[in-house]
C-alpha cells in the first residue's frame, strides 16, 4: 500500500477525512443563554403591549360608547348589538372603530415591508402607536367630551388606527401565543394543552400571563377612568408605549432574538 506521507491522527483511520469541528461546549451554552435571555426581553415586552390594550379598551368602552378599539372580536359582536337596536350601543360608532383599524392594520402591513429586520418591525409599530395613542389622549384631554360628537369620533379613529398597525405587525412576528389583543386561542390552548386534557402546558406561563396581563390593564383603565377621566390612562399608554419602543430599539437582546429568526 503507498504511504501518502501524512501522519494519522491518533483515534482516526488513515483514510478518514478531517471534519471541521464544531461549536465548543461553552460557546453553544453561551448562545442558548444570549437566546433564552432575547425570548424573555421580546415577552416582556409584548405583555407591556398587552397590559396597554386592556387599558385603551378599558377606556373606549367605558368612555366612548361600548366600543373597542382593540378587540376587534368584541367589536364584531357590538356591531351586531347595535345592529339590533340594543341600548347604549352605536352602529357608526362601532363601525368607524372597525373601519379605521382595518386601514391601521393595512399601514402596519405596509410599515412592516419596509424592514428588513424583524425587530425593526416592532420597535417602528410601537413607537408609531406611542403618537396615535398621544394623539387621541391630546383629544381626550382638551375635548369638552369624548362620549359623543368629534371628540368621540376622532378618538376612537386615533385608537383604532394605532391598534390595526400593532396587531399587523405582532402578526408578522408569528410569536406562539401571545397577540396582545386577542385571548380566545390562548386561553384555549392553556386549557386545552393542559395535564387535566392529557397534555404537557406547553407555554402555560406565557399563555396565563398573556391574560393576567391583559386583566391587570383592564382594571387599571377603568379605575382611572372612573376616578380621573379618559385623559389620564391614554396619557399614560402614551407614554408606557413610547418607552417600550426606545427599549424595543436599544436592546441587543431584541435584536439578537427577532433578527436570527
Amino acid at each position: 500500500m503507498k504511504d501518502s506521507g501524512v501522519a494519522a491522527i491518533p483515534g482516526r483511520d488513515a483514510g478518514d477525512t478531517p471534519r471541521e469541528p464544531g461549536p465548543a461546549p461553552a460557546a453553544r451554552e453561551v448562545t442558548h443563554v444570549a437566546e433564552a435571555n432575547g425570548a424573555r426581553y421580546v415577552l416582556s415586552i409584548l405583555l407591556v403591549l398587552t397590559v396597554l390594550s386592556g387599558v385603551i379598551d378599558a377606556v373606549c368602552y367605558l368612555g366612548l360608547g361600548r366600543v373597542f378599539t382593540a378587540n376587534m372580536t368584541g367589536n364584531v359582536v357590538v356591531l351586531g348589538f347595535a345592529a339590533a337596536g340594543a341600548p347604549g350601543f352605536s352602529v357608526t360608532a362601532t363601525f368607524t372603530s372597525l373601519a379605521v383599524f382595518l386601514v391601521g392594520a393595512v399601514a402596519g402591513g405596509r410599515l412592516s415591508g419596509r424592514f428588513t429586520h424583524r425587530s425593526r418591525k416592532l420597535s417602528a409599530a410601537i413607537a408609531t402607536e406611542a403618537i396615535f395613542v398621544a394623539a387621541g389622549a391630546a383629544v381626550a384631554c382638551t375635548a369638552a367630551t369624548v362620549a359623543t360628537g368629534w371628540g368621540r369620533y376622532t378618538t376612537i379613529a386615533l385608537l383604532a388606527f394605532a391598534m390595526g398597525i400593532r396587531n399587523a405587525v405582532i402578526r408578522r412576528l408569528s410569536i406562539a401565543d401571545i397577540t396582545t389583543t386577542v385571548l380566545t386561542g390562548t386561553l384555549t390552548g392553556l386549557a386545552a394543552d393542559s395535564t387535566l386534557a392529557g397534555g404537557g402546558n406547553p407555554r402555560a406561563p406565557r399563555r396565563a400571563g398573556s391574560a393576567i396581563a391583559m386583566l391587570a390593564g383592564a382594571i387599571v383603565g377603568a379605575v382611572l377612568y372612573l376616578h380621573k377621566g379618559p385623559g389620564l390612562p391614554l396619557v399614560i399608554a402614551a407614554v408606557v408605549a413610547a418607552l417600550t419602543a426606545v427599549a424595543a430599539e436599544a436592546s441587543p437582546l431584541v435584536r439578537g432574538y427577532l433578527d436570527k429568526k
